[in-house]
């Protein structure tokens, strides 16, 4: 498959003028203005062709709101539930088929504000970055964006960051060992230059991921944040419940609250036992029509 070089350059510029925009947004609290979109553009040096496209994906994200003829403003704060509820049944998602990777951009920077909270660093401390489109079996699935401690890893070659098992290139080759993952997935739509590189039509269905990842002594190794195909990639998730001698005493595990929640994915009411329920999780991908 031949990468479009024009629809690869406008998707980095974009996620470029994403990220600065996020950083207004995390720098805020909900119902805050941000500046307008000719201060914006003026200010990231760009296009307002750019800087809408940016601006529309945190909209569809819920992280922007829109008021006609008063501006833009951060939303309101999502809903958070932990997918994950017993550390020990843990997996990181597998999936099927053959996986490679094509590199878009591969640069050493400085990690800046954002990444640096993200990473535990200093916002001039430099970072590897990685943007790399995932395919499986040939066919675009993903695309990637990956953000390494240049201090932690002292070079990525090409081969690393196109074939095998990125984690196990840190731990063969640079020593470097994970040990845990947090990771977020939420609904999105593709862009226009998204979808040229991921091959499907505008607006189509996506989950867009992301991760931060820590090695056995608890260092940051990896942020990461992807956009995967959502009419070929899914998610599926295994419970199991856990036996009744396994249920913590009154006031026991317990926090504010936590009596009246419920179990990703499971109606409220499904389990009125508090049998603990542990979750794991693999990836899979759908055969193309």
């Amino acid at each position: 498959m031949e990468i479009d070089a024009a629809a690869s350059g406008a998707v980095l510029k974009r996620e470029r003028v994403r990220d600065a925009i996020l950083e207004l947004i995390e720098e805020r609290h909900p119902g805050d203005a941000i500046p307008s979109e000719r201060t914006l553009c003026a200010e990231l040096g760009v296009s307002r062709p750019t800087l809408r496209a940016a601006v529309d994906e945190l909209v569809v994200a819920g992280l922007l709101v829109r008021e006609h003829g008063r501006g833009m403003f951060v939303a309101a704060e999502k809903i958070t539930q932990e997918l994950v509820s017993d550390r020990r049944a843990f997996s990181l998602p597998q999936a099927a088929g053959a996986w490679t990777s094509r590199l878009l951009e591969v640069r050493t920077l400085p990690a800046g504000a954002r990444v640096g909270r993200k990473l535990r660093m200093s916002p001039a401390a430099r970072i590897h970055y990685v943007a790399r489109l995932r395919l499986v079996d040939g066919a675009p699935m993903a695309i990637e964006y990956l953000h390494v401690p240049a201090d932690l890893v002292a070079d990525l070659t090409s081969e690393e960051l196109e074939q095998g098992d990125l984690y196990a290139h840190l731990a063969e080759r640079h020593g470097v060992r994970v040990s845990e993952a947090v990771q977020s997935i939420e609904p999105t739509v593709v862009t226009r230059a998204e979808a040229d590189l991921l091959d499907v039509p505008e607006l189509s269905p996506a989950l867009l991921f992301e991760r931060l990842t820590t090695d056995t002594a608890g260092r940051p190794v990896e942020y990461v944040h992807s956009l995967y195909r959502g009419d070929r990639y899914r998610i599926v998730s295994r419970l199991t419940l856990g036996p009744r001698d396994q249920l913590p005493t009154p006031g026991q595990g317990q926090g504010p609250g936590q009596g009246q929640g419920h179990h990703p994915g499971i109606p409220p009411g499904d389990f009125t036992t508090k049998d603990p329920v542990t979750l794991s999780t693999r990836g899979v991908v759908q055969d193309g029509m």
